[in-house]
């Protein structure tokens, strides 16, 4: 068997992590397998680099030109069927490639005529909409019968709106696929279910963390902070705005007295000058042991996201033995269960303060079961579930 997965990135971010992860257990089980991917640099062995950083850019440019988001880089799916005609793999498996880094109107043609067996792991919900790959904040349903008149159209194409068509091209590119879909959560398997993807077979596989990494790791992180003695509240995300919910970190800064004390993670400077004084922002690290020391420094993870699949950091900071509080968004309340957080409403900024307030002060969760629920995210365990589903293993 050999195994072609597609991704923007190859061992870089979320997705690129799980390319990885899942080609080192394919290597492990003596499976062939390779990493297309067109973004930053890998030392993956079996990684293959479509295009570059200047295509990208270009293509993304273009894209806002004519508005054709999904359907140009004409020149790097050439490469990339020539390479797979080549390698001549019985199962791709596609990941993000809503990068400007594939045309997929050609490469599922491609697919379909081959008659080769693929999985898709939606990491959002691109696939089934015109432009946007969410779309919970503009409250849109149109996805669910059929794009047109975009309401984020804007962020996707300057001039155009041609989500009808888009919609309508995706929708017959996907027809005659020999597809099975993955989704990390049931929330995002559901959304499928409504889409015009509802006849394929989906499947739920929770996204994995290293839980060598993610694990309690103490630190002197709070002395050197001056938190010795507060309540620490962290945030991490990467792209703080709204969609995070910067905002409700701000307003719970006025709330909260000067006992807590709010850090975020994988701010900018940009991030910084609407912060207020004392809410501590720590720019974005690829250290992933410093990022362990700071969820184990704390005393609460909140996660006001507004719109998710299925979070990486809930998992990472459960795994550090930090208990979870998160709106009611997307996968993100499946994380967690009734001993390690709790699920307040979306936008419900009073139910967050005071379940922030009672997991401090109260200790409502412990440590011991916090690090029980993280066994379910277990790397190894999870992207095993990707090779049964290759091999036709039920799982």
């Amino acid at each position: 068997m050999k195994v072609v997965q597609i991704n923007a990135t190859c061992g870089m971010g979320s997705t690129g992590k799980i390319c990885t992860a899942v080609g080192r257990l394919l290597n492990k089980n003596g499976i062939q397998n390779f990493i297309f991917y067109s973004i930053g640099k890998s030392n993956f062995l079996n990684g293959v680099k479509i295009g570059s950083i200047f295509y990208i850019k270009f293509q993304a440019f273009f894209s806002r030109i004519f508005g054709n988001y999904g359907f140009n880089s004409f020149f790097a799916t050439k490469k990339m069927i020539c390479t797979l005609e080549n390698i001549k793999p019985d199962i791709v498996h596609l990941h993000n490639i809503h990068s400007h880094n594939c045309n997929i109107g050609k490469l599922l043609e491609y697919l379909r005529e081959k008659h080769i067996k693929v999985f898709w792991t939606f990491h959002d919900c691109w696939a089934f909409t015109a432009y946007c790959p969410h779309f919970v904040m503009a409250k849109c349903e149109l996805w669910k019968t059929e794009c047109h008149d975009c309401p984020q159209r804007k962020f996707y194409s300057w001039f155009l709106d041609r989500s009808r068509y888009l919609y309508n091209r995706k929708k017959e590119a996907v027809k005659g696929l020999d597809l099975t879909i993955i989704t990390p959560s049931l929330w995002l398997a559901d959304q499928v279910k409504q889409s015009f993807f509802k006849d394929y077979p989906v499947k739920v596989i929770n996204n994995g963390i290293d839980l060598a990494v993610f694990k309690p790791t103490e630190s002197d992180f709070c002395e050197r902070n001056g938190l010795a003695g507060k309540k620490v509240v962290l945030g991490v995300a990467s792209g703080w705005g709204v969609r995070k919910g910067l905002d409700v970190f701000i307003e719970l800064s006025k709330r909260l007295s000067d006992d807590y004390r709010i850090v975020l993670v994988g701010t900018d400077d940009c991030v910084d000058k609407q912060l207020p004084a004392n809410i501590i922002s720590i720019h974005r690290t690829q250290n992933q042991k410093e990022l362990a020391e700071i969820y184990t420094a704390a005393d609460v993870f909140a996660n006001p996201t507004r719109e998710d699949t299925f979070p990486t950091v809930n998992m990472e900071s459960l795994a550090c033995g930090t208990p979870v509080v998160t709106f009611r968004t997307g996968g993100s309340p499946e994380i967690l269960d009734e001993t390690c957080g709790f699920v307040v409403d979306c936008n419900d900024i009073d139910g967050m303060e005071m379940e922030i307030r009672r997991i401090c002060e109260k200790k409502t969760y412990s440590k011991d079961a916090c690090l029980e629920r993280a066994k379910s995210f277990d790397m190894n365990d999870r992207f095993k579930d990707y090779v049964d589903l290759y091999e036709g293993r039920k799982n």
